[in-house]
């Protein structure tokens, strides 16, 4: 039984597809504080406001702020920018892996089977 285990393990292993969620850099936190005083109705958000527009938390929006957290998984990140009502690439930059970048700058990509 446990060679069997061991072997179908190892067949996971091999074929391991990653389901991690894409995450975004925040531009600066100063643009995000900027935003927050003129969102894209002309209202003004405070942290707490933003934080509960964007279902995250005020010590989440709080770090972005100061910049003690510069990148949120892609559906806070697209909430934040709704709640502020300014299109996703304006406040976030996509991350890449640090595998592919590299690849990428060396003139290769590299692909995992």
């Amino acid at each position: 039984m446990l060679l069997a285990f061991r072997s179908l393990n190892e067949t996971f292993r091999e074929v391991n597809v990653s389901t991690t969620t894409p995450m975004y850099r925040l531009v600066n936190g100063t643009l995000l504080r900027t935003l927050m005083q003129r969102t894209g109705t002309g209202s003004r958000l405070t942290v707490r406001e933003l934080a509960a527009a964007a279902d995250v938390s005020v010590g989440t929006v709080g770090s972005l702020l100061t910049g003690e957290q510069q990148s949120l998984p892609e559906d806070k990140a697209k909430r934040v920018s709704a709640a502020i009502g300014v299109d996703l690439l304006v406040l976030w930059i996509p991350c890449e892996r640090a595998g592919r970048h590299a690849a990428l700058s060396a003139g290769r990509l590299a692909v995992a089977v």
